[in-house]
């Protein structure tokens, strides 16, 4: 009987981490067609990409029903217990994960219609490749309890940060120069920190990979490199 119930356990915990899987997969297509919408300027992928959301927020809820199911019928300890913890945790940032990705693609649809200079796109390129390698990784690191995996993402957020502030001062300067940029300018910013969110994001579940297999956050300080606020007095070029 006792088999029958480890089992059984085994078998609950399989199926939450097949749902964070899930939720993983469909997180990472949000952010990859949101920004591959804004590159492209592609309203029916940005629409996909706000559908899409239903299908992470539902899933979001799943596991926190099946979260808190388990908890209540095994009363799990230690290692089984942080497990279950992690999924809800890794779960909420999926959720905005999705959440960020609906974002930029709303304000795609926004911006369609705006006459839209290619050079402004030049740093989200860069900076989403990155920030997707980023979440691929964590959650590889989830599935596989990979903490050298998980601290190399953790480390690697300051970088994110550090496109983010060159991106904020590019589209600033273009906002300085020509005020017929500061409305589609002004979406660009939006979307470009929502990308730099994901970055953070990601870097939360590398911190939850972390308590998973050791029962402790990493050590010091998360790495920070957005400057973006000591921007906001730049000169005004003169004519």
């Amino acid at each position: 009987m006792s088999d029958h119930i480890v089992t059984s356990f085994d078998q609950e915990l399989r199926e939450l981490r097949n749902m964070i899987a899930e939720m993983g997969g469909y997180a990472e297509k949000s952010v990859a067609d949101s920004v591959e919408a804004l590159l492209k300027r592609d309203t029916q992928r940005a629409k996909a990409v706000i559908d899409l959301d239903a299908a992470i927020d539902k899933l979001q809820r799943q596991v926190e029903d099946r979260a808190i199911l388990i908890i209540a019928k095994r009363q799990p300890l230690a290692l089984d217990l942080r497990e279950i913890v992690s999924a809800l945790r890794v779960a909420n940032d999926l959720e905005r994960i999705g959440d960020l990705g609906k974002n930029v693609a709303k304000r795609v649809v926004a911006i369609h219609s705006h006459a839209q200079p290619a050079q402004l796109f030049g740093g989200f390129d860069h900076m989403a490749d990155l920030v997707l390698e980023q979440l691929k990784q964590v959650l590889d690191a989830f599935a596989q309890r990979n903490v050298e995996e998980a601290l190399s993402v953790w480390r690697s957020d300051g970088e994110i940060d550090a496109m983010y502030t060159s991106l904020f001062r590019e589209l600033l300067t273009y906002m300085m120069e020509d005020p017929r940029n500061i409305g589609f300018c002004t979406h660009l910013l939006f979307c470009a920190k929502n990308i730099e969110r994901i970055g953070d994001h990601a870097t939360n579940i590398a911190e939850t990979v972390h308590y998973l297999v050791t029962g402790e956050s990493p050590a010091g300080e998360r790495p920070k490199a957005d400057n973006s606020t000591d921007l906001v007095d730049l000169p005004v070029p003169a004519k």
